[in-house]
């Protein structure tokens, strides 16, 4: 990820915002809190939880534009090895990860003894967390150990995908193709992106796997591009055909989201006075530790859930306060996460270390709820 295009105000604010509804969207889908409250505002209730969770198109967007930005910001490969490229990647998004998964672990075998409901994971099987610390979960079927972990290992199959394309293009043996690499890795992205919109996305089988996901993340990475380019126009034609032909073929709300937000993006850093907006701090602060936040909220939100609805168990005021409570505990939580293992730079024995840590506390975790 380039620094210096991540660190936009802009782009923060934008992430801050999506990263506030992916929390709002889970404490209202996952309960018991919102079952209670739900009453008090019905109409918000059912919006969280049917819409808030789309905000995910707006993550995947910004990780295409930023990825465009790091690997080939003119279209051709600007990374070294392959494989070094990917292991940095894979211990940078696992470290904080794991921690979370771990905190996530012990705070459900807390609360469920005395919380009975379907938003409490179940005791931890050995593969099971084998899986989740190798992001490996959603490939092999695995009930997942915390909301929206599902994200990150699509996560890293579209970095993964993306690093793949260019370093092929760029290993082609022909002058041609070298002289025009950057042309046939934009052309290989663009093809991405209509095989996904057109194809993949719309059969749900393929959601797993980073080839439904890439329209999103290819439109992302197209208004990076754009957003460079002398000219736009061709890009934003281009982006709009894509994006309309597969909503002619299937409308999904979900993809013309992605689509607004990638034309969005391109306008708004076409624009300098767009461009240059300082922001609002608290989402510029809040987009900065997105990624620890949406690691940790739902651990957070789960103990919550567990104390507020065990001693007011019919209030709907005290609940709906409740999930106050849990969505301001979730910004602190992620700010610790970010602060104490996001910041830091990552290891490959430090994340070993963590995921044989995750590993033993939920065998540990396991033996004790059979023992009981």
């Amino acid at each position: 990820m380039s620094q210096h295009t991540s660190r936009l105000p802009l782009l923060d604010t934008v992430k801050g915002l999506a990263c506030a509804a992916i929390v709002a969207h889970h404490l209202a889908f996952y309960g018991p809190m919102s079952d209670i409250a739900q009453p008090l505002a019905p109409d918000l209730m059912a919006w969280l939880y049917d819409y808030a969770r789309m905000a995910v198109q707006v993550f995947l967007v910004l990780g295409g534009y930023l990825a465009a930005s790091s690997l080939a910001p003119e279209g051709v490969a600007r990374f070294g090895q392959v494989g070094q490229q990917l292991s940095k990647r894979f211990v940078r998004l696992v470290v904080p990860y794991v921690v979370a998964l771990l905190v996530t672990v012990l705070i459900s075998a807390l609360v469920r003894p005395w919380m009975e409901h379907p938003s409490v994971p179940g005791d931890p099987s050995l593969a099971q967390l084998v899986t989740h610390a190798l992001l490996l979960h959603s490939l092999v079927d695995h009930e997942s150990l915390s909301a929206g972990v599902w994200y990150v290992a699509i996560d890293f199959q579209l970095f993964a995908l993306s690093l793949l394309i260019f370093a092929a293009v760029r290993a082609l043996p022909s002058a041609m193709a070298k002289q025009r690499a950057a042309l046939l890795g934009q052309a290989v992205v663009v093809a991405g992106v209509a095989a996904s919109l057109w194809g993949f996305n719309r059969d749900a089988q393929w959601d797993v796997w980073a080839v439904y996901f890439f329209g999103a993340y290819g439109l992302g990475m197209m208004a990076f591009w754009a957003s460079r380019a002398p000219q736009a126009t061709g890009w934003v034609l281009a982006m709009a055909v894509l994006g309309g032909v597969g909503l002619a073929l299937e409308f999904r709300a979900r993809i013309a989201l992605a689509l607004a937000t990638a034309l969005l993006m391109v306008w708004a850093m076409r624009t300098p006075a767009v461009r240059q907006w300082r922001g609002v701090s608290p989402l510029v602060r809040l987009g900065q530790m997105s990624y620890s936040v949406f690691l940790i909220h739902f651990a957070v939100c789960l103990l919550v859930n567990a104390v507020v609805s065990s001693l007011w168990p019919a209030s709907p005021w005290v609940n709906a306060l409740g999930m106050l409570l849990a969505f301001s505990l979730a910004m602190v939580a992620g700010q610790w996460l970010y602060r104490t293992v996001e910041q830091r730079t990552p290891t490959l024995p430090t994340m070993l270390r963590w995921q044989a840590s995750l590993v033993a506390a939920g065998v540990l975790v396991q033996l004790g709820s059979n023992w009981g």
